[in-house]
């Protein structure tokens, strides 16, 4: 099965950690996500399936797509963001004036620290690798081979991260920029969902 996944545009609290919160896009993030979709369009790119996270960054343009599309379209919430707990609307450059040497070490082994009240990496890859296993078992029923995912960063990083076999502490260093697109295989083995790279876009 093949999954591209669209992150989503610029948000109302862009320069800050989202996470769970539910902001808007701004007009200039739903024209970065409505370009990349459209240069894929342009190349015969067909999906059979939108998916995305229930937060509007994702849902709004998912949902108009869909529609434009005459998709099919679900909603999955455990592809959402990581929750950041107390750090959750707050620009990071505040939390590095506040919490530098916690900040510092979320960024540096992401294993081993979270923001505090908030989801650590292995709750947060738990609930994103159930939500798959849901999507893959979806598209299975449905004879779906290609979906569309509409999510977050966090989940774009570390898909990434396990595609390629990379320490999770190395997940905050994969590529996951706004409204753009990262295409993978979805795999099953003994039970088990893989991912891995598809030839870059």
């Amino acid at each position: 099965m093949h999954l591209d996944l669209l992150r989503h545009g610029e948000t109302t609290l862009s320069h800050t950690l989202r996470g769970h919160l539910d902001d808007e896009l701004t007009e200039k993030g739903w024209l970065q996500m409505q370009s990349t979709i459209q240069y894929h369009l342009d190349t015969q790119t067909q999906w059979d399936v939108i998916i995305s996270s229930p937060l509007q960054r994702c849902h709004k343009f998912a949902q108009a797509l869909a529609k434009q599309l005459e998709l099919p379209l679900l909603l999955n919430a455990k592809i959402k963001e990581m929750h950041f707990g107390d750090w959750e609307g707050i620009a990071t450059q505040t939390i590095y004036e506040t919490a530098p040497e916690l900040l510092a070490n979320f960024w540096q082994f992401p294993t081993q620290y979270h923001a505090p009240e908030g989801e650590s990496l292995l709750q947060f890859q738990q609930r994103v690798m159930h939500g798959f296993d849901e999507i893959y078992i979806q598209m299975q029923q449905h004879n779906w081979n290609k979906a569309l995912v509409v999510t977050h960063g966090g989940v774009i990083k570390l898909l990434t991260c396990l595609a390629r076999q990379q320490n999770l502490d190395d997940l905050l260093t994969m590529p996951a920029e706004l409204g753009k697109l990262y295409a993978l295989n979805l795999t099953q083995v003994d039970n088990q969902i893989h991912f891995s790279e598809k030839t870059a876009i």
